[in-house]
């Protein structure tokens, strides 16, 4: 098809036929397509059907908003939709085994040793350090096995992290209705959806990309996020599901905690890149590793997601503490720090696109923004104290 023709007095134009004959994207579509999104509108139905007398209205938009979300998310990346069936099935096959009863949790063999919300979330958590060990296999080894196997046991980490969340979800419900709540709300609950965002992009850019290379560095810091993970469940007892502090209970922590992690797990997959460049430019691995184009490419990318969501989820929980607290900014430490984050990553955005930021400078810029998201995610936990307290070590 011609993309233009020629106009007396040799003056060229756009052939129109290039817009009303190219395909649309929804015609592209297929029968899998969309029964894949009916799926899912069955399924957000079923839920709200079941579930809804839960939820107030907030809640409900939320939940219905989530089946064209997650239908358009499996239609661009097809990978996303065993993910979610299986996710579905396991959870609702948990669920159904609990009977109501949490106490079923102890006694049944299945929910005692795979899919109550603790069980999952330690078989995630082994997943994740194996998958890690094999990634470093293959590199080392040059071979594929062990990339191939440190993906799929990846995989299979998330899906078990999932469905964990979404029982303990359930959980949370059946210990009191006052007491259930979205699995978000402290430290040991967003330490896990870290750990699953950061390796599905993860594993989104190893199949865009074709970067299996970079698996052992993405999967140092999940595993680095596990590790705390563990230690934090021994030494505090943090797997305990607990009622939710007063500014906590608002339909606001459903969409603001998501996007602010999506903007922390894809900051430091960037940062994890960001070192391979580094050791790429010193000849380190140099021949292992995708090119600097590549590299760079997914740093970049990965901090304009993260940016774009973590921007978001600052607009909203100033709406929250508008709500919460009477006031849009109360210069709180961990307002100020995540003001720090963002005017950070603001500032590598602008200087890429201005100043053709590349190279060394890009990366250990990328790498020391770990540093500061870092403090902002676990420091001023640790360190400072404010209106954001209940999430402290």
């Amino acid at each position: 098809m011609e993309l233009s023709h020629t106009k007396a007095g040799g003056e060229s134009r756009p052939d129109m036929r290039t817009y009303t004959e190219a395909p649309g994207y929804f015609r592209r579509l297929g029968p899998l397509d969309w029964a894949y999104a009916l799926v899912l509108c069955a399924a957000a139905l079923f839920a709200l059907n079941r579930y809804g007398h839960f939820m107030d209205v907030y809640e409900e938009v939320i939940l219905v908003c989530t089946a064209p979300v997650f239908a358009a998310l499996g239609w661009h990346w097809k990978p996303m939709r065993p993910l979610l069936v299986a996710v579905g099935v396991l959870a609702l096959g948990a669920i159904a085994m609990y009977d109501g009863n949490l106490a079923a949790a102890e006694q049944k063999f299945f929910l005692k040793y795979m899919l109550s919300s603790q069980s999952a979330i330690l078989w995630m958590s082994a997943l994740f350090v194996f998958s890690t060990v094999f990634y470093w296999i293959g590199l080392a080894s040059r071979g594929k096995f062990g990339g191939g196997v440190g993906a799929r046991l990846c995989w299979a980490a998330v899906l078990l992290g999932a469905v964990g969340m979404m029982v303990r979800w359930y959980e949370s419900y059946l210990i009191g209705p006052d007491v259930g709540h979205i699995p978000v709300s402290n430290l040991y609950e967003v330490f896990i959806l870290f750990s699953i965002i950061t390796a599905l992009f993860h594993l989104y850019y190893e199949e865009r990309y074709a970067t299996r290379q970079l698996g052992p560095f993405v999967m140092l810091i999940i595993s680095a996020a596990v590790a705390f993970l563990l230690w934090y469940t021994v030494s505090r007892d943090a797997a305990q599901i607990q009622p939710l502090v007063p500014a906590l209970q608002s339909w606001w922590m459903k969409i603001h905690v998501p996007a602010n992690f999506i903007g922390y797990g894809t900051f430091a997959l960037a940062a994890m890149v960001a070192s391979a460049y580094l050791l790429k430019s010193h000849g380190i691995l140099a021949d292992r590793l995708p090119s600097f184009e590549v590299l760079d490419d997914i740093m970049y990318k990965s901090i304009s997601v993260g940016f774009a969501f973590f921007t978001v989820a600052t607009i909203l929980g100033a709406l929250w503490a508008a709500e919460a607290w009477g006031g849009y900014w109360s210069w709180d430490p961990k307002e100020v720090w995540a003001l720090i984050v963002w005017l950070n990553y603001a500032a590598w955005l602008h200087m890429r696109l201005m100043s053709g930021l590349r190279g060394r400078a890009a990366a250990w810029w990328a790498l020391v923004g770990l540093l500061v998201t870092t403090f902002a995610f676990l420091g001023v936990n640790m360190f400072l104290s404010g209106l954001h307290s209940y999430g402290e070590l």
